[in-house]
């Protein structure tokens, strides 16, 4: 196994910078280019050196002993100053070392997974802490690198496992008196972890959601004031506005902190027939996207005809409230008039919907626990032909029991690491 390494804090200026080796030959090379060695585990304060001996900086370091290290390998880290040169000559002085190379796109991390300290639903987990960007999402990241979702899949593998065998002792001795009916507790077992499936499955896309970012579409006729709802929410000038129809032609998307939550509001074009043909591509998209959106805000006349259908949980609001002197459910994005209690609104439903969120968070992972469903429905449908069939209903369970296994990258899923762990940054 090579020893790596790499930059593991964030490239530029900075009061600390982090170099990470990991490797077999971590902490030999280390202490070569330190004035004196280091503890096989523990901290102290070196200076580094180049290979003619010349101090490079004075930095803390810290070494971690195998296989009590984030890749189960050696592990050394030095905590350098942060200048662009100090971390450069020193990525340079290991650079020059021939035993070591520079680490590849989260290499660290996939050492991690090979050397059993993570689980690959774990890595989708540091990767979503890593691009964590609200309170919402760094709570779900958490929950999986802390291995929620493993610990689910072994409780479920080991009840199938058991089911398993329970029927495969009947199927050896088919040709004797079993003393005891196992078909009441297999259907239990089988039952459980069915119930179990189905309700993580069900909440897997307000998952994806809080993940990804909830999305809540503007919508209403051409020159309503949604431009100006959308820049006055964002803080900030991201849409054009004027005074003339049809200046929005394409969907404009800012995404934002709303309560905790990521949200994207997307400012659509205005809903109206046109002769112009770039205008009615852009009115087309917005239908699209409305349709496609978590939820809806209308700005509309009192008693004027939706162009869409309202869905549950969509807010209808009457616009340009500095204008009327009726005022009852108006909203002003020029005066900020009913923005507190929009926003409100919106947190109120999406947090709603975040309450049926379950453990898993990515599509993968559905389609994992849905292959392990239809197995699981098989092999009761199986079950109750009788015990000639009981051999099929195990191979059933068994195919139910591998899919659990590729949900936390035991098996079969070497053609999706490389694509996985493209997105991490080199020193992690």
């Amino acid at each position: 196994m090579d020893t790596i390494f790499a930059l593991a804090s964030a490239q530029g200026k900075a009061g600390v910078s982090v170099i990470r080796i990991s490797g077999p030959l971590a902490l030999e090379t280390s202490n070569q280019i330190c004035d004196h060695p280091l503890p096989a585990k523990g901290r102290g304060l070196r200076v580094i050196q180049d290979a003619q001996g010349d101090p490079l900086d004075e930095a803390l370091v810290l070494s971690f002993a195998a296989p009590a290290s984030f890749t189960g390998e050696n592990i050394v880290e030095f905590q350098v100053h942060g200048s662009t040169a100090v971390v450069s000559a020193v990525l340079d002085a290991l650079s020059a070392r021939p035993e070591l190379r520079i680490a590849e796109p989260g290499e660290f991390t996939r050492r991690a997974l090979e050397n059993g300290k993570l689980d690959l639903a774990q890595v989708e987990g540091l990767a979503d802490l890593i691009d964590a960007e609200t309170e919402a999402q760094r709570k779900q990241a958490q929950v999986i690198l802390a291995g929620g979702l493993g610990q689910l899949a072994e409780r479920w593998r080991t009840d199938l496992i058991r089911a398993a065998s329970l029927i495969e002792v009947t199927i050896d001795f088919a040709d004797e008196d079993v003393p005891v009916d196992v078909t009441p507790e297999v259907v239990e077992l089988l039952s459980g972890v069915e119930n179990d499936l189905r309700r993580e499955t069900s909440g897997v896309q307000i998952a994806e959601r809080i993940r990804e970012g909830f999305e809540v579409a503007i919508i209403g006729a051409p020159n309503v004031g949604k431009s100006t709802l959308l820049n006055a929410l964002a803080g900030r000038e991201a849409a054009i506005t004027s005074e003339y129809a049809g200046t929005t032609r394409d969907v404009i998307e800012v995404r934002m902190d709303l309560a905790g939550l990521p949200v994207t509001l997307l400012d659509t074009a205005g809903l109206r027939e046109t002769e112009d043909h770039v205008e009615g591509i852009g009115i087309a998209l917005a239908r699209k996207r409305a349709d496609q959106a978590d939820l809806r805000v209308f700005l509309a006349e009192p008693g004027e005809i939706l162009d869409m259908e309202m869905q549950p949980g969509d807010i209808r609001l009457v616009p340009k409230a500095d204008k009327r002197e009726d005022q009852a459910g108006a909203i002003s994005g020029k005066t900020g008039q009913g923005l507190d209690q929009l926003v409100e609104h919106v947190s109120t439903v999406l947090k709603t919907r975040s309450t049926q969120v379950g453990i898993a968070t990515r599509a993968r992972h559905r389609d994992m626990m849905e292959n392990a469903l239809t197995s699981l429905t098989e092999a009761q449908v199986v079950l109750r032909r009788g015990s000639e069939f009981y051999d099929i209903a195990a191979e059933d369970m068994r195919s139910a029991i591998r899919s659990l296994e590729m949900l936390v990258g035991r098996v079969g899923v070497e053609n999706l690491l490389d694509e996985i762990f493209s997105s991490f940054c080199l020193g992690k």
